[in-house]
């Protein structure tokens, strides 16, 4: 049963960093490419990134490059997203994704906040 467990979410100030893990169960985490997404209030489902099985391969909503980083540690099953200088319009719920056979599989997401 694939799981995927997300973390790290909360209230930051604009300008501040947050890291947020997403922890994976069920299935081959080492020889799966993960993604991250948002979804902000009102609006649809955005892609954020993606990082390949090995760690090697990273790609990124071009709005977001150089801002978010997504990075992986394959020994704890563990799928991160570093994001610094947020702003307001990063608040959203995020979600790490997993398509296995074709299906897509999403954690329960965890909630960010960016106000002052």
């Amino acid at each position: 049963q694939v799981q995927l467990v997300e973390s790290g979410g909360g209230l930051v100030q604009p300008g501040e960093s947050l890291r947020l893990s997403c922890t994976a169960s069920g299935f081959p985490f080492n020889e799966t490419g993960m993604r991250w997404y948002r979804q902000a209030p009102g609006k649809e489902r955005e892609l954020i990134g993606t990082i390949g099985p090995d760690g090697t391969y990273t790609d990124y909503r071009d709005s977001l490059k150089g801002r978010f980083t997504i990075s992986r540690d394959n020994a704890k099953n563990t799928v991160y997203l570093q994001m610094n200088r947020m702003n307001t319009e990063d608040t959203a719920m995020y979600y790490c994704n997993a398509r296995i056979r074709g299906i897509h599989n999403w954690g329960q997401g965890t909630q960010v906040t960016v106000s002052s």
